[in-house]
Formats: C-alpha cells, sequence, structure tokens
C-alpha cells in the first residue's frame, strides 16, 4: 500500500496548529463535498480530505502518524506498518469495519478507529427502479410523473425528465432522489431504467422504427403515393410499381433522434379486398383469365 500524507492532502505544513486544521478541513469538506461538487473524483478527494481529519485532529493519533512520518515516509512511497506497530498504543485493530477509510488508515489505526471520533458523512446508497413510458413520449422526450413506495409505506411522487431519443434499458440517474446520507453526508441518486411500452403502429429495432404498411394490389401492381404515419407526423410515402410484401422502403432520419438519428422502414403488406358481389367476382375471374400463366408459388 502507499504512505499517505495527511498534511499534504489538506494542504497545511507539518507544524500547523489545530486552529488551521480545522480551518483547511472545513474548507475542503466545503469544496468536494458530493452534494455541491459534481465534478469526477470529487468525492474520492472528500473521502481523503475526511481521513487526514480524523487522524489530524486527534491528538494521539497524530503524534503516532508523526513518529512514522519522522522516518522518512512521503505520500505515494510503498509502505507497511514497522514489527509491533501499535502495541501499547490504544488502537483498536482487528474489528471489523465498514471499509470508508483507507487500508493505509487501517494498518494504523484499526478498521473502527474512525467510529469512535465524531460521527462521519456517509453518502445514502442508490435506488433503483423501472420507469414505463410509451413510445411518443421516448421519440419526443418530455415529463412524466413516478410515483415510489418505501418499505414504511409512504408514497413519494417525482417528475421525471425523459430525453428525446432514450432507448429501452437506458438508466435515468436523479440525484440525491435515494436513500439518505448519515452523519450529515448527501443522499445517495435514484437510478431509473426506462422500459417503453408496446404501440400499435411501430416496433423498434435499435434507433430504427419499423410500420407494416398495408396496400391494395392495384397500388403494389401499378404504383402509388400513400399517406405514412411517422413518430414524427405523416408523409407521403412512393410505392415502386411491381412491389411485393414484405418489401421494405425506408425513410431516411424518420426514427428514434439521436447523435445518429435512426431511420423508419416501411414494410409492405399487401392486401386483398373480398369479393362482396357479382360485379366483383367477376372482376377477379376476368383477373384470374388475364394472368392465367402467372403462380405465385413457382
Amino acid at each position: 500500500m502507499e504512505f499517505k500524507d495527511y498534511y499534504e492532502v489538506l494542504g497545511v505544513k507539518p507544524d500547523a496548529s489545530e486552529a488551521e486544521i480545522k480551518a483547511a478541513y472545513r474548507k475542503l469538506a466545503r469544496k468536494y463535498h458530493p452534494d455541491k461538487n459534481k465534478e469526477a473524483g470529487a468525492e474520492e478527494k472528500f473521502k481523503a480530505v475526511n481521513e487526514a481529519n480524523e487522524v489530524l485532529r486527534d491528538p494521539e493519533k497524530r503524534r503516532a502518524y508523526d513518529e512514522l512520518r519522522a522516518g522518512g515516509y512521503r505520500g505515494g512511497e510503498q509502505f507497511r506498518p514497522p514489527p509491533g506497530w501499535g502495541q501499547g498504543r490504544g488502537f483498536d485493530f482487528g474489528d471489523a469495519g465498514d471499509g470508508d477509510f483507507s487500508d493505509f488508515f487501517e494498518s494504523l489505526f484499526g478498521r473502527a478507529a474512525g467510529a469512535r471520533g465524531q460521527p462521519r458523512a456517509r453518502r445514502g446508497r442508490d435506488v433503483q427502479a423501472q420507469v414505463q413510458i410509451d413510445l411518443q413520449t421516448a421519440f419526443e422526450g418530455g415529463r412524466t410523473r413516478l410515483a415510489l413506495h418505501d418499505g414504511g409505506g409512504s408514497e413519494r411522487v417525482l417528475e421525471v425528465k425523459i430525453p428525446a431519443g432514450i432507448q429501452p434499458g437506458q438508466v435515468i440517474r436523479l440525484a440525491g432522489q435515494g436513500h439518505p446520507g448519515s452523519g450529515g453526508g448527501p443522499s445517495g441518486d435514484l437510478l431509473l431504467e426506462v422500459g417503453i411500452r408496446d404501440d400499435a403502429r411501430f416496433r423498434l429495432d435499435g434507433r430504427n422504427v419499423i410500420h407494416v404498411l398495408p396496400i391494395s394490389p392495384w397500388e403494389a401492381a401499378l404504383g402509388a403515393t400513400v399517406p405514412v404515419p411517422t413518430l414524427g407526423g405523416t408523409v407521403d410515402l412512393r410505392i415502386p410499381p411491381g412491389s411485393q410484401s414484405g418489401r421494405k422502403l425506408r425513410l431516411k432520419g424518420r426514427g428514434m433522434p439521436g447523435p445518429h438519428p435512426g431511420d423508419q422502414l416501411v414494410e409492405l403488406s399487401i392486401r386483398t379486398p373480398p369479393a362482396a358481389d357479382d360485379a366483383q367476382r367477376a372482376a377477379y375471374e376476368a383477373l384470374r383469365e388475364r394472368f392465367a400463366g402467372y403462380d405465385p408459388r413457382g
């Protein structure tokens, strides 16, 4: 493990007074507190500042630490406690702890040494939940209300912002909406896994959207321009002559939005009208005679 220079962590000199250590700790704790600082690494710096303060504010721990440091150890160097370290010092060795402090701290003062001092700020646990939204909301983005129930039977309602183009399985993080912290520590976060309900008109394939479009036999054979629904509104689509069922036509950029927007794939489905009277049956018979050589299974 590495030797930690607690004076360097707090930015004070080795002969700093108790008041100077307290002032440095308060300044850094405010700067890196997870409730105020969302930058990467801030939480780890907050923990390091707490650990340094735990040692340097306690006269007994500080005296023992200074003895080690006087032996020439510097921050970042490989370190192993000297043989017999801690004997007769009264530190609590071997006690099961919560892992809030580093291995270096625990090797010097025991796992539960910090528990005897002032309460430490601990971040609350994250909470995981699921939210179901419709496809139109996933496409457009917007807000939805979510009711959360805790183990005690109470309920709280949150308004959740849904980013446009969100995909199934993506997680929305709501900072500070998880379990409350202890000792003045920040609450955990709420992690919402997004699910998208089935839609009667569309289905998702990644960022692409698939729509099955019914067309008539003459539209398929002769070609046509027909209206097609999309998540962004109705558009006109040209059906090429000679189209068959199952053919897919692409509407570029009409899928789910994002850095690389998806497309809408329109799958053609030829629907044959029923022969409801003699004239319509005669029309089908004439068609059969005209296409006598056509075998759809050939």
